[in-house]
């Protein structure tokens, strides 16, 4: 079986949410005999020729495509241009190879003029995927910029989902916005994300360290909720010192908040370092207006860590009152009356901590969702 696998970048060449799916997706593939056209391109200075990512095994099963994501100048819409551009680029590279595949799986508008020339009949080719990850754009905004920006991209994302022959997601509130948009229920793919095994920690997730330890990691754009979670800890600090935060990820200075409590670590690309971090830690937050099956959540899970998150995206089938706490987005009182009460729980929080990590162990690796994604492409 031979699979194209179009991607807008993989971890560690692009950093996101999005590009560790797209990771796991190339690697379980080629790791399970699958040969994968992975288009993708480089946004590191690391050396993408090599992809040191993958294991040899892995790398015999992979034949890699690089292209050049375009670069335009900034003006209302010009992501939507720069996407519509590569993905001709992704046409042309596989135009001449397009009967070789047995599924075309595509990411965002990576696919954008492939789809539109087979729905128009002028393309003959295996049936053709599409994932949007959560489908932000029809999510909450955090303020006006954003919403200008959803209504944007709504139309492209729309039309796109109706035209793919498969709508692949995570389940929740995902699929129900899939199906909002007109999406025909027989075309919707539900498979959760996950962690490879290896990731998860074979150790119980370790006792409550005193004080408690928060963490954030994420990139910096307004929709992860930052601006809200620094209200709720200086609303904690107001009252006491008795926990500790750190923050991976890059957050300006200026966002930054000056207290002996409050670590920030910048941008981590070696997960190795995050992990040492995450061991020391309790509770992970985030605090995001949307997402759709955050791998940050996942990986905090596989460390034994409960999940402070907003109910949003696919969020709540990683984490519900057994393993953590569900809050409505922009809620910054509820935000900091959870954290405070992770604060309290005590025993209480170490069992959340032993749920999250049983539940990587059982549910959310790629291992156990492998099987269900090979069912959706044959």
């Amino acid at each position: 079986m031979r699979v194209a696998l179009v991607t807008d970048g993989i971890t560690p060449y692009v950093i996101g949410g999005m590009q560790k799916h797209s990771f796991y997706l190339a690697k379980y593939l080629a790791r399970n005999e699958v040969y994968v056209d992975l288009v993708h391109f480089n946004d590191s200075s690391l050396d993408i020729s090599a992809l040191a990512c993958f294991s040899e095994s892995e790398r015999a099963f992979i034949r890699p495509i690089v292209l050049a994501f375009p670069q335009n100048p900034r003006f209302p819409g010009h992501y939507i241009l720069s996407s519509w551009q590569y993905s001709q680029r992704v046409y042309e590279a596989l135009l001449p190879r397009i009967d070789q595949y047995d599924f075309i799986y595509t990411k965002g508008f990576t696919g954008w003029k492939l789809i539109n020339e087979k729905f128009k009949g002028r393309l003959n080719c295996a049936p053709i995927g599409v994932k949007f990850h959560g489908y932000e754009m029809f999510q909450i905004p955090p303020d006006f910029k954003t919403r200008l920006q959803h209504y944007l991209l709504r139309p492209f994302v729309k039309r796109l989902s109706l035209r793919a022959d498969r709508v692949f997601s995570y389940g929740g509130k995902v699929t129900a916005i899939i199906q909002t948009i007109g999406v025909d229920p027989q075309k919707i793919v539900e498979i959760p994300s996950g962690t490879e095994r290896e990731m998860i920690s074979s150790t119980a997730a370790g006792d409550t360290s005193t004080p408690v330890t928060f963490v954030f990691m994420g990139r910096f754009e307004r929709r992860k909720g930052v601006p809200e979670l620094n209200e709720a800890i200086r609303r904690l600090l107001a009252d006491t010192q008795a926990f500790h935060f750190h923050f991976i990820g890059p957050i300006p200075e200026v966002f930054q908040i000056s207290a002996p409590t409050v670590t920030y670590h910048g941008e981590i690309r070696d997960f190795n370092d995050i992990k040492k971090i995450l061991r020391r830690s309790d509770v992970l937050v985030c605090p995001s207006w949307s997402e759709g099956f955050p791998n940050v959540i996942l990986e905090a899970m596989a460390n034994g860590l409960a999940v402070i998150a907003t109910d949003v995206g696919a969020v709540a089938a990683m984490v519900d009152a057994r393993n953590g706490w569900l809050i409505k987005p922009g809620d910054t009182d509820a935000l900091v009356r959870v954290l405070r009460e992770a604060m309290r729980e005590d025993a209480r929080l170490d069992d959340k901590k032993r749920e999250s990590l049983l539940r990587m162990q059982t549910v959310f690796n790629w291992d156990s969702i492998f099987d269900k994604l090979m069912n959706a492409m044959r």
